[in-house]
């Protein structure tokens, strides 16, 4: 019979017949090292609509308020992460990063509303 041996140290394998990893310790190694690149990339998305939010939050402390363009890029909003997109009937577009909203309205100003 042949000896297994860990995927990730390449130590052998003793127990159980389906084991794949020496320890608890190579195996979060490993699965660290395989899924690195879609953890950053989520991690790092997450990072930028917790920022977008707490922007959102922070200038609109009353629910409904109106804000430029400029204010929010100054404190660091980006408009290319949201997390839901809301047309009303009369196809009025409202961009939402949860329950954080804005509306783009003319002369580079935003309409800032918080859902219920």
């Amino acid at each position: 019979m042949e000896q297994k041996k860990c995927l990730e140290c390449g130590d052998k394998i003793v127990g159980r017949i389906d084991k794949k990893f020496c320890s608890d310790g190579c195996r979060n190694a490993y699965n660290n090292r395989v899924n690195k690149d879609s953890k950053n990339l989520i991690r790092n998305t997450n990072n930028r609509l917790r920022k977008n939010y707490r922007i959102l939050e922070t200038l609109n402390p009353k629910q409904k308020t109106k804000t430029s363009r400029a204010k929010l890029i100054e404190a660091g909003f980006d408009f290319n992460y949201f997390t839901s997109i809301y047309t009303t009937k009369a196809g009025t577009i409202y961009y939402f990063v949860y329950d954080q909203g804005y509306l783009p309205l003319e002369g580079d100003y935003y309409a800032l509303v918080k859902r219920e």
